[in-house]
């Protein structure tokens, strides 16, 4: 199962709206669960089991808790039973088919 979320406090005081604390608790939870991560500008990643992976989103929320009154988590999975490695398989696939399509992709033939 691959999670991709994203979670945020909300009323936290600071005029500046800046979270940067927050979220550094929450993806500190996330490194230190073992499990494959990836963290990019909006959301982290992260895989494994069911269960396993829903407690360390539940652990990052938590650790979230603290800086503001209340907390926002945005949610995507990909449930595939059967499958591990994908963080990385699947980015692969994609690069191989935009490598396949290469050739295919050059300037089209112009009409002037």
């Amino acid at each position: 199962m691959l999670v991709a979320f994203s979670v945020a406090p909300s009323g936290t005081g600071r005029a500046d709206g800046s979270v940067h604390d927050a979220v550094a608790a929450a993806v500190r939870i996330v490194r230190n669960s073992g499990l494959p991560s990836r963290t990019t500008s909006m959301f982290t990643e992260i895989e494994g089991e069911w269960d396993e992976v829903f407690a360390v989103v539940k652990q990052a929320t938590d650790a979230v808790l603290p800086f503001g009154s209340r907390v926002s988590l945005v949610l995507k999975a990909d449930i595939r039973p059967g499958f591990t490695g994908e963080l990385d398989a699947k980015v692969e696939r994609l690069e191989e088919a935009l490598a396949d399509e290469g050739s295919s992709l050059e300037e089209p033939d112009r009409l002037d």
